[in-house]
């Protein structure tokens, strides 16, 4: 009996660990923040000082372009379009830095889903998962990588994070969710968020 116990324990303590995971999951409105986003994401051949450094110089021709693409989009998906027929272009615009720095590297440019973890930065937060991104991969693609928010412009400092959410049609509810940072009960949803990606990555 007390065997039989044990056996039947485990799947109802796990049961009950889900029911608690999936009540702390964001609601339908706090998913609707992938459906607005447009990441960008720089990574570098490896993790030598020469190619971290040409990492941030390609990041720095590659945001000043795509950001220049995407100004002006009233959503995410005008956005999305105005960055993919230009992709050619921003990769001819990678090569051309590497060869200006006498590096002679492949670059490939895609913009599509990709997985991102928890991430904070000034002012802001946002949960781990499923974004449509702009990735830079150099090389072999193994180094440290840097990303930020392409879509709403949130890479460079020209407005407040509030303020260009708002612009780029987030409710005042998304606009809280992500701002709000010192929020134990969102910092709780985004880290669950992150580790059931990780189960299933």
């Amino acid at each position: 009996m007390k065997k039989c116990l044990k056996t039947l324990g485990l799947p109802i303590l796990l049961l009950a660990l889900l029911t608690v995971l999936l009540l702390r999951l964001p609601t339908g409105e706090d998913r609707k923040i992938y459906d607005k986003l447009i990441r960008l994401h720089v990574i570098a051949n490896s993790d030598s000082a020469g190619d971290q450094a040409l990492k941030l110089r390609v990041r720095d021709a590659i945001l000043q372009q795509a950001s220049a693409a995407a100004e002006g989009c009233a959503d995410r998906q005008e956005a999305e379009e105005a960055l993919a027929v230009r992709l050619p272009e921003l990769q001819k615009t990678a090569e051309a830095v590497l060869r200006e720095n006498g590096c002679h590297l492949p670059v490939t440019v895609r913009l599509g889903e990709e997985h991102y973890p928890t991430r904070e930065y000034e002012g802001f937060r946002l949960p781990a998962g499923e974004y449509c991104s702009l990735r830079v991969m150099i090389g072999e693609a193994e180094g440290q990588n840097w990303w930020c928010v392409l879509f709403p412009p949130l890479c460079t400092d020209k407005a407040t994070p509030s303020e260009e959410l708002i612009s780029a049609g987030f409710s005042p509810e998304e606009v809280r969710i992500l701002t709000d940072s010192d929020s134990p009960e969102y910092v709780l949803r985004f880290r669950i968020l992150e580790l059931i990606g990780s189960l299933f990555s």
